[in-house]
C-alpha cells in the first residue's frame, strides 16, 4: 500500500509541477488561457491528491512535522511556494512581481524536492556551502 502511495505522490509531484509552470507561462504571456474553469480547478484535484498522499505516506512510515526536521521543512517549504504561487498567479500587482513570485516558487519547489530526495531538512542547500 505504501508503495502504491508513494507512485501516487511522485505522480501528482510531477503534474503539480508541470500545471505551475504552464499556468505560470499563461500568466506571463497574458494568455485567457489561465482563466479556463479547467485549469482554475484541476490544479486543486492534484494538490489535492498529493497532499492527502503526503498525509498517509508520513502517517504510514511515522515521519511527522515537529518530529523529523526533513518533513517539517517540506511542510514549511509548502507554505512558502502557495504565497509564491498566489503571488505569482493572481495576487501580484505587477507583471515584475508575478515573475519573481514564479521563479522563487520553482526554485522553492526544486528545494522541497530535493529535501524529500535526501531526507534532508537543507535540501539541495547542503550542496551550496561545500566546497
Amino acid at each position: 500500500m505504501y508503495f502504491a502511495l508513494k507512485h501516487l505522490h511522485v505522480t501528482c509531484v510531477v503534474l503539480s509541477i508541470l500545471g505551475f509552470t504552464l499556468r505560470g507561462a499563461w500568466m506571463l504571456s497574458g494568455s485567457a488561457l489561465l482563466e479556463h474553469r479547467l485549469t482554475r480547478v484541476l490544479p486543486h484535484v492534484v494538490d489535492s491528491l498529493l497532499l492527502l498522499s503526503a498525509i498517509a505516506m508520513a502517517v504510514m512510515i511515522g515521519q511527522y512535522p515537529f518530529v523529523a526536521g526533513w518533513v517539517t521543512a517540506k511542510v514549511i517549504g509548502l507554505l512558502a511556494y502557495i504565497v509564491l504561487g498566489a503571488v505569482a498567479l493572481r495576487r501580484g500587482r505587477t507583471l515584475a512581481l508575478r515573475a519573481a513570485a514564479f521563479l522563487a516558487a520553482l526554485a522553492v519547489y526544486a528545494w522541497i524536492v530535493s529535501v524529500a530526495l535526501l531526507k534532508s531538512p537543507a535540501g539541495f542547500l547542503v550542496y551550496l556551502g561545500a566546497h
